[in-house]
């Protein structure tokens, strides 16, 4: 059908008293009205009536379905429901990631006449060059970006999943910013870096007297975050005996200081994070099933940097400015063309690495090719290139993780520190001290 140009004027005096942005469309995708906070919120509020929304959205000449994007209202057709999409957004302030809610509004037949959109702006990404949250334009940062939204405002457990260095961390805490707890702490806590006898003191804190030692009463991280966030990273280096503990916590929303027979409540959201396979850990006996149901609520895959090409040249100018913050350093095309056919096995965290060290080679003011490792200028095709196959949701984390060889050679010909081999390996540094303390051992015998 086709919807009349003049809907009920109730209606476009109910947008008007909305505080957020709201626009009513027809099936067309035809703006009939704008509130006023659409008005101020988009780059040119004076010709709005009649003008397609992805026109004024987007500037694009088709529908976004047709353009590579998710388009809400081409959805909810099919759908007949309410629909959510998480879209960048021309606004009056440049470019921005924006929470689209889009409802059908029916008619007296009970077919569909128009639509109401909601904005809700995303502070926590970025599609342009910028100092703060997460940083991408592409497909698959989009898709990742979506789910964190639709995450956030709920207490649900998250659990992050990636290979190293693909920025588990600055996701969770943009899941905690964009929640109802943004106020409250976050509190990061590596698990990988506790060893079995300081993670229950650490997680839950100690009376005084507690052990040898305890000099004092100490409150733990779960207490510290109070109200907030608990961020637990590498989930899959927690010991056996100590993921009991957590999952009573969780559980139970109870504690115990060590040494103290007093029950505390918790009030913390849980987010955590592995570049392990949890699944796997579970088959093999490493990792609780119960804790892994427990933590594995709503999980989120990050897509390693060679799956986000496009997003290449806007990371390497963000982080660019963030290890030469006192210099305008530019990178020459034919450089910035290494950087994009490069695999990255240690992901955002190697990329930034690659251009600290361009920049301390570099006297001036372009970093070009002869600033670039070697590897970069003469790439192994270890890793497919492209994007990830349309089945592939989550990329293996230890698809790229390297063999007891590929360590041994890179000890041999590795004149730098631990930390580096590791980034270049595409591991964490613990995990290399584990693999360096087998080869040993195995040599020993």
């Amino acid at each position: 059908m086709t919807a009349s140009v003049h809907p009920l004027p109730e209606l476009v005096s109910f947008l008007d008293s909305l505080p957020e942005p709201h626009i009513l469309c027809d099936r067309s995708y035809r703006i009939l009205a704008a509130n006023a906070a659409y008005r101020a919120n988009c780059g040119r509020p004076e010709d709005l009536i009649g003008r397609k929304c992805y026109e004024v959205s987007h500037r694009y000449p088709v529908p976004c379905d047709q353009a590579g994007e998710s388009c809400p209202l081409a959805r909810s057709l099919v759908s007949g429901q309410r629909e959510r999409v998480v879209h960048l957004h021309h606004t009056s302030s440049g470019e921005s990631y924006e929470n689209i809610e889009l409802s059908p509004v029916r008619d007296a037949q009970g077919e569909i006449a128009y639509f109401i959109e909601k904005l809700e702006p995303l502070p926590v990404a970025r599609g342009f060059a910028d100092d703060k949250g997460l940083i991408g334009r592409s497909q698959a940062f989009r898709a990742m970006l979506e789910l964190v939204a639709r995450v956030a405002p709920s207490e649900a457990t998250v659990l992050l999943q990636g290979e190293s260095g693909t920025g588990k961390e600055l996701a969770a805490k943009a899941i905690h910013d964009a929640s109802r707890r943004a106020d409250r702490p976050f509190v990061a806590v590596d698990c990988s870096g506790l060893t079995e006898t300081l993670f229950e003191s650490e997680l839950f804190g100690h009376e005084k007297g507690a052990f040898t030692g305890a000099n004092t009463r100490k409150i733990g991280l779960v207490e510290a975050a109070s109200g907030g966030t608990l961020f637990l990273d590498e989930m899959g280096d927690i010991p056996l005996t100590m993921q009991v503990k957590l999952l009573r916590l969780l559980e139970t929303g109870t504690y115990r200081r060590v040494g103290s027979t007093e029950l505390i409540r918790a009030d913390i959201r849980l987010i955590s994070a592995t570049h392990r396979p949890l699944k796997t850990l579970v088959e093999n006996g490493q990792f609780r099933q119960d804790l892994f149901y427990r933590v594995n609520a709503f999980p989120i895959s990050l897509p390693p940097l060679r799956y986000r090409r496009d997003d290449i040249p806007l990371l390497a100018e963000v982080l660019l400015g963030r290890v030469a913050p006192e210099r305008k350093l530019r990178i020459a095309p034919e450089a910035l063309a290494s950087l994009v056919a490069y695999d990255y096995p240690g992901n955002v965290r190697e990329l930034r690495n690659i251009l600290e060290r361009a920049s301390l080679l570099c006297d001036g003011d372009t970093i070009k090719p002869g600033h670039l490792p070697d590897e970069l200028l003469q790439p192994t095709a270890t890793i497919a290139h492209g994007s990830p196959p349309a089945a592939l949701a989550a990329p293996t984390p230890e698809a790229a993780a390297p063999s007891d060889e590929e360590i041994a050679a890179a000890l041999r010909n590795h004149t730098g520190s631990r930390k580096a081999l590791a980034t270049r390996l595409g591991i964490s540094e613990r995990t290399l001290y584990r693999r360096i303390k087998g080869l040993e051992a195995e040599g020993e015998d």
